[in-house]
This record gives structure tokens, sequence and C-alpha cells, in this order.
């Protein structure tokens, strides 16, 4: 199958997941928890998933879905469509409107489409494999930052509270004794593709999920950004474990940060 239709398709679905979201926001009456207090899930999850999953084995029913709510058997099929029906809960429940629908789509383990859907700002970034990356059809651009002292990042911090939760903090202080500044915004989605255009130079994080990751890592990539693991040479993994994002020009620079000895035992990949 072409892979417009496949964009088209996820276009589509992801807006109409976003109405579902925004039909909720600043409406909830319940929100539950998962891991931790601060870990959280609403009906505007489930029900956002559930459209998305339900449109994906209506149109592909031999395809795999990963998705982050529901588990699903696997299939024998070399297409998997990775979902996050609601990256950025926190938000959502806080009524900030830094939230988004992250799909993505891969074929034989390589990720071939990537949309990120900002329901609030009917903001849609898109990208297919070798096709570029594009917001609402606009093609995307990377900043052209080449130093970290001129440089404003991005990041996340784990919902655990163990070592690495202590640690990230020490490297978000090391990080922002460099740079013009560091920003948390609470979607990892959207914090690829703002790297993508040119909004953030750089973007890192520990401990993320495939639904987190897919989509945004291969819109960056397509806007000219430059994704690995935090060594700077491993691809990116996609279990989101390590995840090191730039625009290419401060790539070394962050990963001479990250991989510091202070650093490096305590976020071993190895450690789950």
């Amino acid at each position: 199958m072409d892979i417009k239709t496949f964009e088209h398709f996820a276009i589509e679905t992801a807006k109409s997941a976003g109405e579902v979201l925004i039909s909720y926001f600043g409406k909830l009456t319940h929100v539950d928890n998962k891991s931790t207090d601060i870990d959280l899930v609403t009906r505007a999850d489930v029900e956002s998933e559930k459209l998305i999953t339900t449109a994906i084995k209506k149109a592909f029913p031999h395809h795999n879905i990963i998705a982050e709510e529901t588990d699903f058997e696997t299939i024998n099929s070399d297409y998997c469509w990775i979902i996050d029906p609601l990256d950025g809960t926190t938000n959502f429940v806080h009524t900030l409107p830094i939230f988004a629908v992250s799909i993505g789509l891969q074929y034989k383990n390589q990720t071939i489409l990537g949309v990120v859907y900002n329901p609030v700002y009917d903001q849609c970034f898109h990208a297919t494999l070798n096709g570029g990356a594009f917001l609402n059809n606009s093609p995307l651009n990377i900043s052209s930052t080449n130093t970290l002292s001129k440089s404003l990042l991005v990041t996340g911090f784990p919902y655990i509270h163990d070592e690495r939760w202590q640690a990230s903090f020490r490297l978000f202080e090391d990080f922002y004794s460099r740079n013009q500044g560091m920003r948390r915004l609470g979607a990892a989605a959207l914090d690829f593709c703002f790297v993508a255009m040119g909004r953030f130079d750089g973007f890192y994080e520990f401990n993320l999920q495939p639904w987190d990751v897919c989509a945004g890592d291969l819109i960056l990539r397509e806007a000219g950004g430059k994704t690995s693991d935090w060594d700077g040479i491993t691809p990116m993994p996609i279990s989101g474990k390590r995840i090191l994002a730039s625009n290419g020009f401060l790539h070394t620079q962050m990963s001479d940060v990250l991989m510091q000895e202070k650093y490096r035992d305590v976020f071993l990949v190895s450690r789950g």
C-alpha cells in the first residue's frame, strides 16, 4: 500500500482522536492513577485510544498495534502501529494546552510514518520516511544553533523517585549552567516536534516508552535533525530508554554532557 494512503489515514485518525480529547478538555470529573500518584490516566486517554485502535483494526486488520493503555495480541505482520492516545496527560488534567495524539507506523521494525497532533492549536506534525517533515503541510526546519551556550533545550523527568530521579535534577542543573535555558513541557512527542521546527535546539530524556518516541523521532529526523542513544552514536532505542535528539549541530556537545562518568553508571540502559 502507498505510504501516502497510510499518512492520510493516520492524520485523519489523529484529528478524530483530537476531537475526543477536546470534548473532555477542562471537563474531567475523575482521574485515575497508574504507577504513581503523578502517572495519570483519564477517560479521555481511554476513549481516544479506542477510537484510534478501532480505526486501525477496521482499515488494517492484519497489522500489529502497540498502545499505551491496552495490550494487544501480537499478529504475524511486518506492520506495527505505535500509539499514544494522549501524550501529556498531566498537562491535560490541569488544562494546560500542551498535549498531543501520537501515531507512528513501523514496517519491519523501521519507522516509516509519524503523526503528532495538538488539537488545541490544530497543529499536525507529520512525516514519512525519506519524504520530509511538515507542520500542517508547511515544511519543518531545524535551528542552526551550533553551541550549547546559545541553545534552548527541553527535557523531562522520570516518575519513579529513585537515584535516577535525583540524578536527573543534577543533570538538568549541569545543562542549565551551559546554555540559555531549559524547559520541561511534559509531552515528549511535542518535544521532538518543537526541535524539528526550530523552537528548541535539543532534547534529552530517560526511561520513556515506544509510544512516546516513535512518531516524533521520525518527524525530527525528516526535518534534518539527529536522534540517538545518549552516546551520540548508537541509534535511538525505540524502547525510549535513553533519548538524545537535536538539530544535529549540538549532538556531540550534548552527548559529552550526558556521558560524563558521574551520570554514566546511574543511567545505564541495562538497568531498565
